[in-house]
């Protein structure tokens, strides 16, 4: 990593609308499903070839959920503050985006989220859930200080009573 730059590993499983045990759990019964319906399924009949699809299918979404929650290959959801850039990747099979510091307005951190409003009037959100641990949100608050301070971008921070900081 570039000297200058803070790397906050981000875990998209928190932010879904299932946790990653609940995930798992699913996948594991479905896995054990289709090797049950494998073995009790005599030799001759036609669809058999069906049970081996979806257990394929099954395999790749585990190794979806896998590869995409925990870092397997390395950190590949993150949110990084590099020299002038804020840069977000949301996984491994999304692109990363690039926010430039003088494109910036506003960055508003809120009790859920947290909001990157661009000069051109887009507004981009990360989800705080996805930032586990206080030690984790701690230093996203500290590293958005900075920035925000360094390169002259109003940092509005909300409280979860709803007071502005």
């Amino acid at each position: 990593m570039p000297t200058g730059t803070v790397r906050i590993r981000l875990r998209p499983a928190n932010s879904s609308r299932l946790s990653f045990g609940v995930q798992l759990s699913l996948i594991f019964f479905a896995i054990a499903y289709a090797g049950l319906m494998l073995r009790n399924t005599p030799v001759e009949q036609d669809f058999r070839w069906l049970h081996y699809v979806f257990l394929a299918v099954c395999a790749a979404y585990l190794g979806f959920m896998l590869v995409h929650n925990a870092p397997v290959f390395g950190t590949q959801s993150y949110f990084e503050f590099a020299p002038g850039y804020l840069v977000h990747k949301a996984g491994l099979f999304r692109a990363k985006q690039v926010f430039a510091a003088e494109q910036m307005s506003l960055l508003e951190l809120l009790p859920r989220q947290l909001r990157v409003r661009l000069r051109d009037g887009n507004i981009h959100v990360l989800n705080m859930r996805e930032v586990k641990g206080t030690r984790r949100r701690a230093l996203l608050r500290g590293q958005l200080e900075s920035f925000a301070q360094r390169y002259a971008v109003e940092l509005r921070e909300e409280t979860p009573a709803g007071k502005t900081a």
